[in-house]
């Protein structure tokens, strides 16, 4: 008999004290979905909600209050009549209004989503138009995140203006496709439709200002609103430093010639993963995509959508560490559970996390040296003294918005070395083990349109 399902509540000690809330075990398919509402996918704020309204956000403080109790918690959710709702009112339109993007990996083509593609299409119905971007195929993805991103922003906005039904925008990309979607949000980001006291309430997030979270949900992406953004096993913290990229086992010597080694093979877009892109003196990509830096509004980007979700495979994924598709600190690592949540094979483990007020990313001069050392006599010591800089700073950035980690494992599947594909099921021949987790996807998204749904109408 399947356990019931805990609500557990902790301080964390990264989050100056604020709470993290977990979900472990077994339990009734949509209780693990977690809050329609974005809560902890978006910042926490009592300004998402309409004064004198009770939501979700109550419940949440309710089991906060009684964290002391020793009380657990089932939390219990069902969508059925507003998913009802929806599927009605979209039968009124003319055309799909939500742009669901998918956005391919590293030598990877618009083929890698024809399972995921086809498995959205049933579940979520007419409702949605699901494109999956061609910008980036193959090669292409060697010419630098920056590049792809600035393709993969064209391409989407050519979308928008020939489907002139579209209201709303979701991203769900994989591995690569991850920072191409983050660098292309910052590009269609737009505030134009803000009036100037709503701009003051915009963070300046730039790197070494002000000790905020980032709390807005102002601004739309390419004129859209902007619901989802879901990311499956990418390397939000590149992958250089111990185990961020597992198929070199660790071992020193092998991560010491990875860094040169890398562009040789995957061009521009390798230094940009390894973190030794551009001079020394100025901040790599990656950490500038961690806050606002000059005119791109890349954390600003991200807090407009009212979920932001991470998807991390546990083991076995020989690409892409746990640590940097989830975003946390190896101290912050904790061990799985084996047991998969009752409807979503694998998918083992669900993390709400609020966002965290903090100064945003630095590069100082220290950093500098590092990043200076670490290209010209590379070597253990100071390789991993600039990545442990880099990567504290950038995990301070990403943040300041809030996130729901889900934690995926492959350990019973039959061809569980197979992870990094398996887990948006490249082939359903050869990686169908990530089915469960696509079907999480796929109510989850479902869920949060049938949230907005009623949330515009009340």
């Amino acid at each position: 008999m399947a356990c019931a399902p805990s609500l557990a509540v902790y301080p964390c000690d990264y989050c100056c004290g604020s709470h993290r809330i977990k979900l472990r075990g077994g339990g009734p398919a949509l209780s693990w979905l977690g809050p329609s509402s974005g809560l902890f996918g978006a910042p926490l704020s009592s300004s998402n909600f309409p004064a004198g309204s009770y939501t979700a956000v109550d419940s949440i403080c309710a089991a906060l209050s009684s964290v002391g109790t020793g009380l657990n918690l089932n939390i219990m959710c069902t969508t059925k009549g507003s998913i009802t709702a929806s599927r009605d009112a979209s039968k009124l339109k003319d055309g799909p209004d939500h742009l669901l993007v998918l956005v391919h990996g590293i030598l990877a083509s618009p083929s890698d989503w024809i399972f995921v593609e086809g498995e959205l299409k049933k579940r979520l119905g007419g409702n949605f138009l699901i494109y999956a971007s061609s910008s980036n195929t193959y090669t292409k993805t060697f010419s630098g995140i920056d590049g792809a991103g600035r393709r993969l922003a064209d391409e989407i906005l050519n979308v928008v203006r020939e489907t002139e039904s579209l209201k709303k925008i979701s991203f769900l990309a994989h591995s690569l496709g991850g920072l191409f979607a983050r660098y292309a949000i910052a590009i269609l980001y737009n505030q134009d439709n803000l009036n100037k006291s709503q701009h003051e309430n915009v963070i300046n997030s730039s790197i070494g200002t002000s000790k905020v979270a980032c709390t807005s949900k102002l601004g739309k992406i390419a004129g859209l609103e902007p619901l989802n953004f879901i990311t499956l096993a990418t390397p939000h913290l590149g992958v250089r430093g111990k185990k961020q990229l597992p198929f070199l086992l660790g071992v020193p010597m092998l991560e010491k010639l990875a860094p040169p080694l890398a562009p040789i093979f995957i061009g521009r877009t390798g230094r940009q993963l390894f973190l030794t892109d551009g001079k020394p003196s100025k901040p790599p990509l990656l950490l500038r995509m961690a806050s606002d830096y000059e005119d791109n509004k890349f954390i600003s980007a991200l807090a407009s959508f009212k979920s932001r979700t991470l998807y991390a495979n546990v083991s076995y994924d020989h690409m892409v560490g746990w640590r940097t598709s989830s975003i946390r600190r190896e101290s912050e690592l904790i061990k799985p559970s084996r047991r998969s949540l009752d409807g979503y094979k694998h998918v083992v483990d669900v993390e709400y996390c609020p966002s965290v007020p903090s100064e945003g990313p630095h590069f100082p001069a220290k950093a500098a040296k590092a990043k200076e050392a670490a290209k010209i006599a590379s070597n253990t010591q100071n390789t991993a003294e600039y990545y442990d800089m880099m990567e504290e700073q950038m995990i301070c950035g990403l943040q300041r918005v809030g996130w729901k980690k889900v934690d995926v494992s492959f350990h019973s599947a039959f061809w569980p070395f197979f992870a990094h594909n398996n887990i948006h099921v490249k082939r359903e021949w050869l990686h169908n083990a990530g089915a469960g987790v696509i079907a999480h996807v796929a109510d989850s998204l479902k869920q949060q349109e049938s949230h907005t749904f009623l949330a515009a109408n009340l």
